[in-house]
């Protein structure tokens, strides 16, 4: 193995760890806390979730393998099964975030009416659509012998080996990245940019009724101004973090990889097995960084996941001290 190759090994074990743990993690809050149960919302993180923790065991082993041994790993039949799995669960998850993405699009720009217009069997149905959108691809790439090991990014994922059939899988994979990639990165955009274009408006209002208030209270001591002016600027910028965080890192992890894949069949730019599973290792990162983004930084996972962990402690503690009263 070079050098390279023993780095992209390791980044991957590490990328499964974390990914491993956190996604984890989110299970557990999940189970633990009534209240995130009782979310819409919590329906599509479980879902994510799931997608999440399935690539972590099923593809990203396979994945070392390959860069560590440079061939396919295991039989026909395994890598059949994990290409499906990698096309169904990468759609799965893109289309996942959309459908979070549309949903605090209507809590914010319609919260009265949000109960109404995003229930449990309203959530059950985009779930729905969700699958039978995400299986159809690979259904239809298994069906024609589009999966296999592909040496470029050493995973067993989408690959046509016969020549002959090298416009239909051109047409096959532009479609399948249109309608998953393209599709969902449309959706988030438009749904959070109208979050936010509410949210300024928002600031806006709480700035105005901030600035009022600072020029009755003639008498307020100049810390005070500061802080709320302070806070006045977090405010600001506090939705276009969020908004930027999560449209940035589904471009940043998503897009390298389909690039590379969309020029791949173009034949014109010889591409570097080096960077071919870089881009897979960025497409991998999207399970790591899911678990932060969408639950574990959130005031009422964190509080979830806290709570679950000094109970922990404080169990631990209770039978440590119970051992020690023994004679």
């Amino acid at each position: 193995m070079s050098i390279w190759e023993v780095i992209l090994a390791f980044v991957v074990v590490v990328l499964m760890l974390v990914a491993l743990l956190a996604n984890v993690l989110v299970l557990m809050c999940f189970l633990y806390s009534a209240d995130i149960r009782k979310q819409v919302p919590g329906l599509f993180i479980l879902n994510l979730t799931f997608c999440n923790l399935l690539m972590t065991v099923s593809n990203m082993p396979l994945t070392l393998a390959g860069i560590i041994y440079k061939s396919q790993p295991g039989g026909d039949q395994i890598c059949h099964i994990v290409g499906f799995l990698e096309t169904f669960l990468t759609t799965n998850s893109m289309l996942s975030m959309a459908a979070l993405s549309i949903d605090r699009w209507i809590a914010v720009v319609f919260p009265l009416s949000y109960h109404s217009k995003m229930r449990y069997r309203d959530a059950a149905l985009i779930l729905s659509y969700t699958w039978l959108h995400s299986v159809s691809f690979p259904i239809v790439a298994a069906s024609l012998s589009w999966v296999g090991f592909h040496h470029l990014y050493a995973s067993c994922t989408l690959y046509n080996k016969r020549p002959e059939d090298r416009t239909q899988f051109v047409i096959f994979t532009g479609v399948f990245h249109t309608l998953s990639f393209l599709l969902s990165l449309i959706v988030l955009c438009f749904t959070y940019l109208k979050v936010l274009k509410v949210a300024r408006f928002h600031c806006k209002r709480i700035d105005v009724i901030t600035m009022q208030t600072l020029v009755l209270l003639v008498d307020i001591h100049p810390s005070v101004r500061e802080r709320c002016l302070e806070e006045q600027k977090r405010r600001r910028q506090r939705a276009t973090k969020k908004i930027s965080t999560f449209i940035g890192t589904f471009i940043l992890c998503f897009a390298p990889y389909v690039i590379t894949r969309l020029v791949e069949l173009s034949s014109v730019v010889p591409i570097s097995s080096h960077w071919g599973i870089i881009s897979k290792c960025l497409a991998y990162s999207k399970v790591v960084s899911d678990p932060f983004v969408y639950s574990l930084l959130r005031n009422q996972y964190k509080k979830t996941w806290k709570d679950m962990i000094n109970k922990i402690l404080k169990r631990s503690s209770i039978n440590s001290s119970d051992d020690s009263c023994l004679p």
